[in-house]
């Protein structure tokens, strides 16, 4: 049996819902934001971030312009709100490892929550050009935090919960690991899909060795 994770950091990364010009609360305007997002992500994963328009989003969308228009006021929303569904739906993923008692050491832990971030920059769509959301260059909002803070945040209480391992310093070395591992991985996908094996394999290394190093290789539940 695996413990009981915390769960309220699987909602960090819900998209703001003061940027939307109409927040959906009927399961038909759900389905029709999802489906705008949707399009967006497939636009960015064929030709990055900085060249999606809104034209683009309701083309692949199949929609009116004026429908994108009637939730997200400019493009930037639209990817804030692509960004914060990719990192949500990354806490879920990364969530279910934590939780798997089959990983019951830190190596353990870290080499498969590693495996789900290159899951999904293999896989999910638009993940590769924005990853946690840190690649966008814009302004945050007073209080919001970024998608490497988060995740790390998230890290570092599951592997307390997990194997007990509470440290003040735990949350930051969690996300120096991340950021040099992702700069990794951001080189091993910049030309495949599939990612350069090399480059995958120092990422991991990167992470377990940097933690390892100083937590030593605790097993826990």
């Amino acid at each position: 049996m695996g413990v009981a994770l915390s769960a309220h950091k699987l909602t960090d990364g819900v998209l703001d819902s003061t940027l939307l010009r109409n927040e959906p609360v009927q399961a038909r305007s759900a389905a029709r934001l999802t489906g705008l997002l949707d399009a967006a992500a497939a636009v960015v994963d064929e030709i990055g971030y900085e060249r999606l328009t809104t034209a683009m989003v309701a083309e692949r969308a199949g929609a009116s312009i004026g429908t994108v228009y009637r939730y997200f006021p400019d493009r930037i929303v639209v990817l804030q709100g692509l960004s914060a569904r990719l990192l949500s739906d990354l806490l879920k993923s990364l969530g279910e490892i934590y939780l798997d008692p089959k990983h019951s050491t830190l190596a353990e832990l870290l080499a498969a929550a590693h495996q789900g971030v290159v899951t999904a920059y293999r896989s999910v769509p638009g993940f590769r050009s924005l990853r946690f959301g840190d690649s966008l260059d814009l302004p945050r909002s007073e209080g919001s935090k970024p998608g490497s803070v988060q995740l790390a945040a998230a890290q570092a209480e599951w592997l307390g919960d997990r194997l007990g391992l509470v440290s003040d310093d735990l949350a930051i070395d969690i996300e120096l690991a991340m950021v040099m591992s992702d700069a990794l991985l951001h080189r091993a996908f910049y030309s495949s899909r599939e990612g350069e094996q090399p480059y995958i394999d120092a990422s991991r290394a990167v992470v377990i060795d940097t933690l390892t190093a100083k937590y030593g290789n605790p097993s826990g539940r």
